[in-house]
């Protein structure tokens, strides 16, 4: 049987506790979108689709939602209703014992001056581009503590081909 040549990764979920600090994060960081928002007040979560659009978004809600699910490379935040006010609510970020998920990664086009502006904004590193024996690769954490790495595609391709 023929692979498939029409599927696309459309998506990666992340459970969030806190939507409002966690998709301020995302825009203002990392620059993504807030493509939409899907709401399930019966079943008490919210789905928020963050990216950064190849295309214009369109604007009618069938054709909005039907656009991001053919869209690459999302993160789906899912957030729980609750847990936002819940001060020792936690998720795992799959790093810590048992390890599981790991982390996802952002290209960016100079690492060192991504950097300087994380800096700027205060955000929580777990490894700043010179440390350890991965030069020139960064990874930052989210509001609910999930590794982000920051990567450029020449800083990487150099390393791999050292």
């Amino acid at each position: 049987m023929k692979a498939p040549t029409d599927y696309v990764l459309n998506q990666t979920m992340l459970r969030i506790k806190d939507p409002a600090k966690s998709v301020a994060f995302y825009q203002e960081v990392l620059g993504m979108t807030l493509l939409d928002k899907y709401d399930f007040p019966e079943m008490d979560f919210s789905l928020y689709f963050m990216g950064y659009p190849q295309s214009t978004i369109p604007a009618a809600p069938s054709a909005r939602a039907e656009w991001v699910f053919s869209q690459p490379a999302l993160l789906e935040l899912t957030h729980n209703y609750g847990t936002e006010t819940d001060k020792d609510f936690s998720y795992h970020d799959g790093n810590q014992a048992p390890q599981g998920f790991g982390h996802i990664g952002i290209s960016v086009p100079d690492v060192y001056k991504a950097c300087e502006r994380f800096d700027s904004l205060g955000v929580t590193y777990v490894k700043r581009p010179n440390d350890g024996n991965m030069k020139g690769l960064a990874f930052i954490k989210d509001p609910d503590g999930y590794w982000i790495e920051i990567l450029s595609a020449t800083g990487l391709r150099d390393l791999i081909l050292k």
